[in-house]
């Protein structure tokens, strides 16, 4: 099951308010805070496809750059057993603990496929 939407390269998130009895969600992976809302799953995807449209519209006209710049760099927590075999693995591959970590992630990010919530917390 994914509750996200995706269009053009972006991700928009969909969530549910039971008080408003309305969808609504945002855009991941802009520089700015970009909402839509609908009445409906079939509202909230076109309000979603709009809202893209919409934002990169303005971002040109503006000559403004829409992705988030991301700098590559961020900290990972994780137990002290993990971190542990992780350094130890490195070692014997002949890699960093860095070039391990950015393998991984790489791998992940091209199978992603292979990646569920019960795989995360397995």
């Amino acid at each position: 099951m994914k509750n996200y939407f995706e269009y053009e390269g972006y991700i928009g998130s969909v969530e549910f308010s039971a008080e408003d009895r309305v969808f609504f969600g945002k855009i991941h992976g802009i520089n700015d805070l970009v909402t839509f809302e609908g009445a409906s799953v079939n509202e909230l995807e076109s309000a979603f496809k709009d809202a893209i449209i919409d934002y990169l519209k303005t971002c040109k006209e503006l000559g403004k750059k829409p992705n988030k710049t991301y700098k590559g760099s961020f900290n990972v927590r994780v137990s002290e057993k993990l971190h542990q075999d992780s350094a130890l693995l490195a070692k014997k591959k002949g890699v960093n603990l860095n070039e391990l970590v950015k393998a991984s992630l790489s791998y992940m990010v091209q199978h992603e496929e292979l990646l569920d919530k019960e795989t995360l917390y397995a």
